[in-house]
């Protein structure tokens, strides 16, 4: 069965290998990146375990922006207690529980949260071939991104929660 939780700085050697093997290397986020989230944003950063046994995650600060903008990604803060709008950095899934729900649950437990903390929108940057994923979950697709992160074309998408 799968368990969504709060991630742990115990978590961190299991995040760096799902991260490689789910995106390039200019795209996925570093350890250094992943300890600064641990440190700084817990409460918006979940792991998701079937039978005790790592196999995703979500992350991503609160912003005051509806778009993510590259600094996003260099700095850390701490999260509003209340409000904002909540990014999504990162969603992985290691690629045997690909196609089984795992981001699915990843995504709708950050939502909860998110709604729970009187956050606007969830937002987040993808390629052109992860639109109508999100599209399928409620995200509206607002065109190409200004983000030139890892020189590649991104899409903004943004979910509203008011």
């Amino acid at each position: 069965m799968l368990r969504i939780r709060n991630v742990t700085m115990n978590d961190l050697p299991d995040l760096v290998i799902i991260e490689q093997l789910c995106f390039p290397i200019e795209e996925a986020a570093t350890e250094t990146a992943f300890i600064r989230r641990i440190q700084e944003i817990p409460d918006s950063f979940f792991v998701a375990e079937e039978e005790g046994v790592m196999v995703g995650l979500v992350n991503g600060p609160v912003i005051k922006n509806k778009f993510i903008t590259d600094d996003v990604f260099l700095t850390i803060k701490k999260n509003p207690e209340f409000g904002g709008h909540q990014t999504v950095l990162g969603v992985a899934v290691t690629p045997h529980f690909q196609t089984r729900g795992v981001a699915t649950a990843l995504l709708t437990h950050l939502e909860n949260e998110a709604t729970s903390k009187k956050r606007e929108s969830i937002t987040l940057t993808c390629k052109e071939e992860l639109i109508p994923f999100y599209e399928n979950l409620g995200y509206r697709n607002f065109g190409v991104s200004k983000s030139e992160h890892a020189g590649v074309t991104w899409y903004n998408m943004s979910k509203s929660l008011l």
